[in-house]
C-alpha cells in the first residue's frame, strides 16, 4: 500500500532560509531608517521612526518597521535588547494614539 502525500505541504526546518522574511534585504524605497538605528536607545528609535524623513507615510509606518524588525530578529535578540525595542514600540504607540486623537 502506498501513501499519497500532499504535494502542497512543505516542511521547513527551524532556521531554514526558505522563509519569505529571509529574502528581505532592505526596506521599501519610501522608508529610509539610518544604519544602526535599532541598536540605539528606545527614545532615539521612537523619535527617529516617527520623523517624516524616515517614515513619510506617518508614525504608523515607523511602528510597522519596528515590529517587522523585532519579528525578523526573533531568537537572536538578547532579553535586554528586546526590552529596549519593546519600550520603543510603546513610545511609538503613544505617538500613534496622539496623532489619531489630533486627526479626529
Amino acid at each position: 500500500m502506498t501513501t499519497i502525500q500532499n504535494p502542497r505541504k512543505k516542511s521547513h526546518s527551524k532556521g531554514s532560509s526558505r522563509r519569505w522574511s529571509a529574502q528581505v534585504t532592505a526596506t521599501s524605497d519610501a522608508t529610509h531608517p539610518p544604519d544602526g538605528l535599532f541598536k540605539k536607545d528606545a527614545a532615539t528609535i521612537a523619535r527617529t521612526l516617527a520623523s517624516k524623513k524616515v517614515s513619510p507615510k506617518g508614525v504608523a509606518s515607523g511602528m510597522r518597521m519596528l515590529t517587522f524588525y523585532i519579528n525578523r530578529a526573533g531568537h537572536n535578540l538578547s532579553a535586554t535588547r528586546r526590552r529596549e525595542l519593546e519600550k520603543a514600540k510603546e513610545l511609538l504607540h503613544r505617538r500613534v494614539e496622539t496623532a489619531r486623537k489630533r486627526a479626529a
